[in-house]
């Protein structure tokens, strides 16, 4: 699935990557794919948490050299 947007909060520690991650979302619309890219460990745990309570679907978790990368399919 290809990401139409993309968020990077690299260097950003908890809460800003979801409180961003959640501010992204709300801005788009049923059938965009985010790319929310975060080196915070924390991420791991929030980022799903958040995905699910927006309604939305955490496609996939890709983790490379202390890098995280959240593909989020917004849904309706």
């Amino acid at each position: 699935m290809e990401p139409t947007h993309k968020l990077d909060v690299l260097g950003h520690y908890c809460p800003v990557p979801v409180s961003k991650a959640r501010q992204a979302l709300t801005d788009l619309h049923g059938g965009d794919v985010l790319l929310v890219v975060a080196d915070d460990p924390e991420t791991m745990h929030d980022m799903p948490l958040l995905v699910e309570r927006l309604g939305h679907r955490l496609v996939d978790v890709l983790k490379s050299s202390g890098e995280f990368s959240f593909i989020i399919e917004v849904c309706e």
